[in-house]
């Protein structure tokens, strides 16, 4: 990683999702003051449901105006649009629908029908990037498995060691549904910040082996391969903490 990452804990995960959506908040309203457009790097998950719903709750109230903020995310399922395994669908009922995102800053990975095969709605994602996607995002907002995997990219896998395009196709997924689109490790580098979400006992060994002084390889720990040119920080409740 570049420098020492930060970790928080929080006492719950209700107390972690709060912390995070205001600081979400704040990094984008700063960044809007400034006079720029924010572009923020999304995840699924339970802990990121309820970042998502205390964004909503809390937004109104941050004077972020969610009309200019572009928002993308950092691997999708390939299943259909209206699939409730979508990261997309997660985040729309969570919180796009109700701070009212403008549709042209979300930027979807195609589902099926929409893209011939994984491989293709891959690469129109690339295509996608390459069109509208910044030199840098404000914030990526990863989540961490049980295995230490990070966006779609789990270990063991040949999707590691891509780094010559920045999207790539995920077949027979060690984590149902099989098949996804992942960003890969050198466009996930591309954010000022990176915050690692994590809650839950089942995590702490993934997050302890991550954050190692010994050290580790991505190729056994995906979540240590990840750090954000400003700040890494790592989210944790009391739970996923427990073995450090």
């Amino acid at each position: 990683m570049n420098g020492s990452p930060r970790v928080e804990v929080h006492a719950d995960a209700g107390e972690l999702a709060t912390s995070v959506a205001g600081e979400l908040l704040r990094v984008l309203a700063d960044a809007q003051a400034a006079g720029r457009l924010p572009h923020v790097v999304l995840t699924g998950g339970s802990i990121a449901d309820a970042i998502h719903r205390e964004v909503a709750r809390l937004s109104p109230a941050s004077g972020v105006d969610w009309g200019s903020v572009e928002l993308w995310w950092g691997d999708e399922r390939f299943v259909a649009r209206d699939s409730p395994d979508r990261n997309a669908v997660q985040a729309r009922e969570a919180f796009l629908d109700a701070v009212g995102v403008a549709e042209h800053r979300v930027h979807e990975v195609a589902a099926t029908g929409e893209a011939a095969d994984v491989e293709a709605a891959a690469a129109a994602y690339a295509d996608e990037l390459a069109a509208h996607g910044p030199d840098e995002f404000d914030v990526l907002m990863l989540g961490v498995g049980p295995d230490s995997h990070i966006a779609s990219l789990f270990p063991g896998r040949p999707e590691l060691a891509v780094t010559d395009r920045p999207t790539v196709p995920v077949t027979d997924s060690p984590k149902p549904p099989p098949e996804r689109v992942s960003l890969t490790y050198p466009t996930l580098a591309r954010s000022r910040a990176t915050w690692l979400l994590v809650s839950g006992e089942p995590k702490a060994e993934a997050v302890a082996r991550a954050l190692s002084p010994a050290g580790t390889t991505i190729e056994e720990t995906p979540a240590s391969g990840v750090s954000g040119r400003e700040e890494t920080v790592w989210f944790l409740d009391r739970d996923a903490a427990s073995r450090l």
